[in-house]
């Protein structure tokens, strides 16, 4: 069975670049949001396996949504998503229960985050 991922980005280009390198990995995409308030409503829907959270976004960003979700679901998988030179921000981000962190645009070592932060 495919793993489900929930893709939240304020850009929709980068939520279709990442989806078309999830699909293609084995991965299914169950869900997609534009903003942390949104991703924490996808959560709860479909509680998915794994979350790539953009760190920058309107209404509630990526941060407050982690911490969020990760309050009511401590055991949740999210693996953060952000431009370079937001060290201090990743840095936050590890600390308040993210798996993983990825640098966008750089891609290349996407499936290999999310099937470590997955496990065995």
């Amino acid at each position: 069975m495919k793993k489900t991922v929930l893709l939240v980005d304020d850009s929709k280009f980068m939520r279709s670049l990442l989806k078309n390198i999830i699909t293609t990995n084995d991965f299914e995409v169950i869900a997609e949001a534009s903003n942390g308030e949104e991703a924490i409503l996808q959560y709860n829907i479909y509680q998915p396996d794994l979350v790539i959270l953009d760190i920058t976004m309107p209404k509630i960003n990526g941060l407050t949504a982690l911490k969020t979700i990760k309050q009511q679901y401590p055991n949740s998988i999210i693996i953060m998503c952000s431009a370079l030179g937001q060290q201090s921000l990743i840095i936050e981000a590890l600390s308040a229960g993210a798996s993983d962190f990825i640098v966008k645009p750089f891609f290349d070592n996407l499936i290999l985050v999310l099937r470590k932060a997955l496990g065995p």
